[in-house]
């Protein structure tokens, strides 16, 4: 294969840009594998989460109980009053592709606990993401719902929400919630609680 040679001084200059592409490059590289790495361990996390709604074995920031997945079978309000029923059916919903409902439900939740100063820039963030007929979260409501709603959140109050979250809320009972009740995702997690609390 042909060399290349330079003269003692491009090669200085040369040396100079090239180092500097190189440290750029090496950097490059490492955040590359740093990226990849994290996605891995998330990944390796995610796996047994996926598989059986969250293994509370590898769960460091809450330990379930037996009793507590049991009462989220009561209703879906009692799903959703639960930190970790939160996380388990958002998994199930991710699954279902519909995972938009939940987020939109937390959304209104944190929304009506907001002070009046901050409502106008919550309330559009929530329409923009959620209600407008082109949004990317877009929920399943009616046009003239869809419509009520933009305009209470042009003039947003801690209500401007209500009704959409209502009609999500009854979608999920009616729809999602019964088919969580049946999944594998929930009756493994119940099962490794109840093999767990007997040994």
């Amino acid at each position: 294969m042909p060399g290349f040679f330079f003269s003692h001084n491009n090669m200085t200059e040369l040396n100079g840009k090239e180092d500097c592409k190189l440290a750029k490059g090496k950097v490059h590289k490492k955040k590359q594998k740093a990226f990849g790495a994290d996605l891995k361990s998330y990944l390796k996390c995610m796996v047994p989460h996926i598989e059986s709604g969250i293994k509370t074995s590898s769960s460091r920031n809450f330990m379930l109980s037996a009793e507590e997945v049991i009462q989220w079978s009561q209703s879906l309000e009692k799903l959703l009053a639960s930190q970790s029923g939160q996380g388990v059916f958002r998994e199930f919903l991710k699954s279902e592709f519909s995972e938009e409902n939940i987020e939109f439900w937390l959304a209104c939740e944190d929304y009506k606990k907001t002070k009046s100063d901050h409502l106008h820039g919550k309330a559009e963030r929530i329409y923009e993401e959620f209600v407008q007929s082109d949004a990317i979260k877009q929920i399943n409501i009616d046009y003239q719902m869809r419509e009520a709603t933009a305009k209470k959140a042009q003039d947003p109050t801690h209500t401007s929400f209500d009704e959409a979250q209502k009609t999500v809320y009854i979608l999920m009972e009616r729809d999602s919630y019964p088919r969580f009740l049946k999944s594998k995702s929930y009756l493994n997690l119940l099962n490794q609680l109840q093999t767990n609390n007997s040994k």
